[in-house]
């Protein structure tokens, strides 16, 4: 790896899955001016989808350069099919990420930012977790408290629970739970820069449970874990009906919003901003930004990814980088 300025973060970034728009998205990336002088980096890529994507953009391919390494570069030369969710390019996958996790273990960068991934390559290619949350949490043998949060421009939400049936979340719903994603949420805004976030808690049943007439969530789980959180120094707000919370934060009254499921805070914010999102991998040991969104296999090779939510993920590790050179 490239000698790494002490004034820059240095970011391991890897093409996400080959046969998706990741490699398209990661060339447009290191073509941009500012990338350079942000941050030293590291890339995990493969030499064809990397050339495959430079032409589709009609971008440069990346070349090594005093900021930029190339790892293991000449010794990828497989090809993966554009727009396949097969078993090769999910080993390339579990792969990269397990390089890109090394290299910060290690010591050898301060962050890990990784172009989209396909849950269903990385199943085939032996992911055995529900997602790569927990694949990662695993790989870095992390038994605490960890979940993916969202980050929208300045409006940054977690969740209580995530990728299981809706029918089972009632039941899952802990007061533990909630006091938990409140904080994973704060600590992360705190990793990022900002030290006293306001963090809203979002109800669970319609109209904030009316008092019981809906659901108790509200009164035995929610309202019990904001207490819990904010004994411990994380105060927070709520919990307020899931229909109009989101308003709040539009409204600049709020910083960061825990909803209490997937789809409860994930509708709104990609109804806000679908294009420009940007997922963090909470409570884990080490820094991990993506894009919120998918691989797009339905556009792949036609060149009009747009890279904005690529260059959040990419400033996000940047920012948290910056963190733990300071700690």
């Amino acid at each position: 790896m490239s000698a790494a300025s002490p004034s820059k973060p240095r970011i391991a970034l890897t093409i996400g899955d080959p046969a998706g728009i990741g490699p398209e998205l990661i060339v447009q990336l290191l073509a941009l001016p500012a990338i350079g002088k942000r941050a030293d980096v590291t890339l995990i890529g493969n030499r064809a989808a990397i050339e495959r994507a430079a032409n589709a953009v009609n971008a440069p391919i990346p070349q090594a350069s005093d900021w930029l390494t190339i790892q293991d570069w000449d010794g990828d030369v497989r090809e993966y099919a554009p727009s396949v969710a097969g078993v090769d390019n999910g080993h390339f996958i579990l792969d990269s990420l397990k390089l890109g996790t090394k290299l910060v273990t290690d010591g050898k960068a301060d962050a890990l930012c990784f172009a989209p991934l396909n849950k269903g390559a990385m199943r085939l290619g032996g992911m055995h977790e529900e997602d790569e949350m927990r694949w990662f949490a695993k790989l870095l043998n992390y038994d605490g408290p960890c979940g993916e949060l969202n980050i929208l421009n300045d409006l940054w939400t977690g969740r209580v629970t995530s990728h299981m049936p809706l029918k089972d979340v009632s039941s899952v719903l802990t007061v533990e739970g909630v006091a938990q994603a409140i904080v994973m949420l704060t600590d992360a805004f705190r990793i990022a820069g900002k030290s006293e976030p306001r963090i809203g808690v979002c109800g669970f049943n319609p109209h904030n449970g009316d008092n019981g007439n809906y659901g108790r969530e509200e009164i035995d789980v929610i309202e019990p874990g904001i207490a819990m959180a904010a004994k411990k120094g994380y105060p927070s707000t709520g919990p307020f009906p899931a229909d109009t919370i989101f308003l709040r934060a539009k409204n600049g009254q709020l910083d960061g919003i825990v909803s209490m499921y997937h789809d409860q805070g994930q509708i709104a914010t990609k109804l806000l901003g679908f294009d420009v999102g940007v997922t963090v991998e909470g409570g884990l040991s080490i820094p991990i930004t993506t894009p919120a969104h998918g691989t797009a296999y339905d556009i792949v090779g036609k060149g009009i990814a747009k890279i904005t939510a690529m260059e959040n993920a990419f400033e996000l590790a940047c920012r948290m980088g910056e963190s733990r050179l300071k700690n």
